[in-house]
């Protein structure tokens, strides 16, 4: 009998991928049923998935008896929290422990968790205001502490970031501002396409990868590589310009700002994965990741 993957967050960037890996891997696709969870199970998105065999669920992720209903069964939850939604700290901390919690209770032998390094303990205190990195570890503290076998899927940098970012001028040749140095390592990951190939990894390999971390990101990128690429990706020109924090602060709403000045300061100094290598990472991937001209060249966002 086929074991049973609940995918939270189904319809979005993170949950989609995995499905849609899991689904089109023959080895997998038999080995596992898959349920995914999501908030409005009569949106198109969730129909699409329900045509393709997926079983669809909702959850309270604020109520761990919501949660337990949801995940009842499970052999292996996959799960991402959006601090966006409510850019909470401790809502996106409460309701990872409550997945957590209700994992072990229900008996689930894997948790696959989508998390982030503590950027407050990772440079000793010099940036404590990268919430969405710092809850997201704390959530990955409590899995290991309950525990249930585990493996952390770090993501990296999106490169739909960039489509943000590139603004095109008068001249005809995008800009593109950050406060960083023009060599600072960025690991840049196609979240879409990719989440799924590096979680579809995971699952095969779930016993030798029981507490540990799987860095997901194509390949470190520096601002002047980006460059590079992407003007020969695209036939336009682009121009990086290093900005001051106080710039660079200006550019977002008041709550947001210092979060998003120190998220890269990070990249700059201890480095987005603390300078850890992907190098154990990549080669656990049975298809090469998307790589930065390969997503300019597809997406066509210029």
């Amino acid at each position: 009998m086929s074991k049973l993957i609940t995918v939270f967050g189904a319809t979005g960037n993170q949950g989609g991928s995995v499905i849609k890996h899991i689904l089109a891997d023959r080895q997998l696709s038999s080995e596992f049923r898959i349920r995914g969870i999501t908030r409005d199970v009569s949106k198109p998105a969730a129909k699409a998935l329900a045509d393709q065999g997926v079983e669809l669920k909702t959850a309270d992720m604020n109520d761990k008896a919501s949660v337990a209903k949801a995940i009842k069964g499970s052999h292996t939850v996959f799960l991402v929290t959006n601090y966006w939604e409510t850019a909470s700290a401790d809502v996106e901390r409460s309701q990872g422990i409550n997945v957590a919690d209700a994992a072990k209770e229900e008996g689930v032998q894997h948790i696959i968790f989508s998390s982030l390094i503590n950027v407050t303990e990772a440079t000793g205190g010099k940036l404590q205001h990268v919430p969405h990195f710092d809850s997201k570890a704390d959530i990955e503290k409590h899995i290991r502490s309950t525990s249930v076998p585990c493996t952390f899927m770090l993501p990296g940098y999106f490169m739909s970031n960039l489509k943000q970012q590139f603004k095109k001028g008068d001249d005809g040749v995008y800009n593109w501002a950050l406060p960083i140095s023009e060599n600072a390592p960025i690991p840049l990951f196609e979240v879409v396409e990719d989440t799924g190939k590096f979680v579809k990894a995971i699952i095969k390999n779930a016993d030798k990868l029981n507490g540990k971390q799987v860095l997901g990101a194509s390949a470190y990128y520096s601002p002047k590589q980006v460059v590079a690429d992407f003007e020969e990706a695209s036939g336009h020109k682009l121009r990086y310009n290093q900005i001051s924090g106080e710039q660079f602060k200006s550019f977002f709403p008041a709550f947001m700002a210092q979060e998003f000045l120190e998220n890269h300061i990070l990249i700059d100094t201890t480095g987005y994965y603390a300078g850890a290598s992907l190098d154990d990472s990549l080669s656990l991937l049975e298809e090469k990741p998307v790589s930065l001209k390969e997503y300019v060249k597809k997406s066509g966002f210029w």
